[in-house]
């Protein structure tokens, strides 16, 4: 009977799985770090997807705006954004004509410190280096889905907008990067929130660029917004860079998302009666709120009907304050599905993505969490992996189907009919 170990915390946990039952074991692949990140910057730059050279493009234009990740994306400024300004200084801009704007979405602003570490000592000290303001944003367009397109005014008044970030899944939105740095990056809370509601619509899902409307929604209100060029990076799991795209929005975006679907989308011909998932161990499963990522990639494996077997040790408890009190105040996992339509609120939103989830599969949870908190929020507290996974072969048969996830929030499985 092959045994799987799978991390849980700081430790592992071994599950057995009969051999007749065992469908696939799905572990992600990175590709290598490259040997010199910022020679990949400028030669992605140089050699633009879908587009003109940036020189060429920032020939004449008195005020640029380079776009980059808050603190909390792993985003790699430092390294991203000095070859930008050395392109753009070729082209005759000043550096007084430059300004990096940090986009903070919904997040707290930077103290100077951050910012000085995000772009480099010599980016900051040469270039105007400020946060996004999310009460100081301009209306500029409303996109076909209704979506208000309320732009940061140095940005919606920049005659050149590039933006930068890195490239990973995002669970709804398909991929992170591309004119995501624009929307929710620099926009509006009413921007933000519409944008965000499409979450709960069919074709958002990780993976998947075109035909996810939340997705084509940011890229259209990418195009109103006259982002011109961006500059990506595809980071491994390791958090280093693996490749840079660099050029039009869309078709440089769709270029980077090859590499992310190389190294952690894989293929299955069918979903499966029972998925067992680990979010990797500490700290991917931290809390709940983490450990959603990880549900999210199993719901995609999974039949209606079927089970996940989640192992999340949560030993934070579920996380976030709004997403908690959703989970807790909810009288069933349909509720805060339909409070995220009515009201979208951050963190809230992760309780609606796992209710959606709950109103189709049984989840057993493996964590540390009480028993009756766990019940109270709609899933099966289960003592260990081996216990859920008899209960569920017990309930689907002997020919029942089971599929290993040993790094869920990093592994998607996807039908091809799915994408």
């Amino acid at each position: 009977m092959p045994v799987v170990e799978l991390k849980y915390g700081s430790s592992y946990v071994e599950v057995n799985i009969p051999e007749s039952s065992l469908y696939a074991v799905l572990n992600p692949e990175d590709l290598p770090g490259a040997k010199d990140p910022l020679q990949k910057v400028k030669d992605a730059i140089k050699n633009p997807i879908g587009s003109i050279p940036l020189k060429e493009m920032a020939g004449g234009k008195k005020n640029i705006a380079i776009l980059a990740s808050d603190i909390s994306r792993p985003s790699p400024s430092h390294v991203l954004v000095p070859p930008i300004i050395e392109e753009l200084r070729g082209a005759g801009v000043s550096y007084d004509d430059i300004t990096v704007v940090f986009g903070l979405g919904y997040h707290r602003k930077h103290t100077e410190e951050e910012k000085k570490k995000l772009v480099g000592e010599e980016v900051y000290s040469r270039v105007k280096c400020i946060d996004h303001d999310i009460n100081d944003c301009v209306f500029m367009g409303t996109t076909t889905r209704g979506t208000p397109v309320e732009v940061f005014r140095p940005v919606a008044e920049a005659d050149l907008v590039i933006a930068t970030g890195n490239l990973e899944f995002h669970y709804k939105a398909g991929y992170s990067g591309g004119d995501k740095a624009l929307l929710p990056g620099v926009c509006s809370k009413r921007s933000i929130e519409a944008n965000h509601i499409m979450m709960i619509r069919p074709g958002t899902m990780p993976g998947k660029a075109d035909g996810n409307p939340m997705r084509e929604d940011i890229e259209e209100a990418g195009r109103i917004a006259n982002v011109k060029f961006i500059v990506n990076a595809v980071l491994n799991s390791r958090k280093e860079i693996v490749e840079v795209v660099a050029g039009d929005p869309i078709k440089a975006h769709r270029e980077g998302t090859k590499y992310i679907d190389r190294m952690y989308k894989r293929n299955i011909k069918e979903k499966v009666d029972i998925v067992v998932a680990s979010c990797g161990g500490f700290p991917k499963d931290i809390n709940l709120y983490q450990a959603q990522k990880g549900l999210e990639n199993a719901s995609y494996a999974v039949k209606d009907g079927g089970s996940i077997i989640l192992l999340a040790e949560c030993r934070e408890g579920l996380g976030e304050t709004t997403f908690k009190e959703w989970m807790l105040k909810a009288r069933s996992p349909h509720d805060p599905v339909q409070w995220i339509q009515k009201e979208f609120k951050l963190g809230a939103h992760k309780a609606a993505v796992i209710c959606m989830v709950l109103e189709r599969v049984k989840v057993y949870l493996v964590s540390s969490l009480d028993r009756n908190l766990v019940k109270d929020i709609f899933l099966i507290p289960v003592e260990a992996a081996q216990d859920a996974l008899n209960m569920a072969l017990k309930e689907y048969g002997e020919n029942a189907k089971v599929l290993v996830l040993p790094y869920a929030n990093s592994t998607l499985p996807y039908v091809e009919a799915m994408i």
